[in-house]
């Protein structure tokens, strides 16, 4: 019941946006007012910021955040489709989760500037103007793995024993307890590791950009709009990567009451 868990959910975000958007509007005409002598705001109130974007339109951010957008995508998927395979392994073969922990681990630990260094040189940037860079989509996917292997692992290690063993009382393989019991106790803690991973396939992203050899994207947009002093369209963008990014996270966070709704069931008795 609402009345027992306290406020609703959207509420609760709706509250969360109008404290940070307040925050933002007292920092900037208080803590970080223009320079004496100076014009250059280093964070301008959030109405100057729409007012912005407004004036702009959004044409102009579209073709930047649709190449940003292209990666992170991209990344998404290989690195969550790596996740799952390498977290079900496990299941198979018990005895390598320590070593795939393991590996998950030093995937989260990896300082992504000297990764992202190494991987300029090796994969590269955008082959064509316009193209996704292929170290954006390296780093979207590294962003997204440990925290897919985490939750997968974690829901697999959920499923009911009872129901394992009347597979294996009736003959069944682990892989048949991996399809049969396993992947559908684990879906709720997969489709939210999923949910969180989706801004930090985008962040990923944003960071491969800032490692250049890109023509177009997110990332080298801000690099260019830092170095100009555009501070009102630095955080436009960034305000545009959060609702980006907002997005992707509702909009999975839909899938999974859709796809999980004995876990909302659950959770309103």
């Amino acid at each position: 019941m609402k009345g027992a868990k306290g406020m609703p959910s959207w509420l609760a975000g709706v509250i969360g946006a109008v404290a940070l958007i307040a925050a933002w509007w007292l920092f900037s005409v208080t803590v970080f007012t223009p320079p004496p002598g100076t014009t250059y705001t280093p964070v301008p109130t959030p109405w100057v910021v729409l007012a912005t974007l407004w004036n702009d339109g959004l044409s102009p951010y579209w073709t930047v955040f649709q190449v940003t957008v292209t990666e992170a995508a991209i990344g998404f998927f290989w690195g969550n489709v790596l996740a799952l395979l390498l977290a079900s392994t496990v299941l198979l073969f018990p005895r390598i989760e320590s070593v795939v922990t393991q590996v998950a681990v030093v995937s989260y630990c990896l300082p992504v500037v000297a990764v992202g260094g190494l991987a300029i040189v090796i994969l590269g940037g955008a082959k064509r103007p316009g193209d996704p860079s292929s170290t954006a989509i390296f780093l979207a996917a590294l962003a997204v793995f440990f925290t897919t292997v985490v939750g997968a692992l974690l829901g697999f290690k959920a499923a009911d024993k009872a129901s394992l063993d009347v597979v294996r009382v009736y003959g069944g393989s682990r892989f048949m307890q991996l399809r049969k019991v396993r992947a559908i106790a684990a879906l709720p803690s997969i489709l939210n590791a999923l949910q969180i991973a989706v801004p930090s396939a985008f962040l990923g992203a944003v960071l491969g950009e800032y490692m250049g050899a890109i023509d177009r994207g997110v990332g080298i947009t801000l690099i260019k709009l830092q170095g100009d002093l555009d501070s009102t369209r630095v955080w436009a963008v960034f305000l545009l990567c959060a609702i980006v990014a907002l997005i992707g996270y509702g909009a999975f966070g839909l899938l999974a009451r859709t796809v999980t709704p004995w876990v909302s069931g659950k959770a309103s008795r």
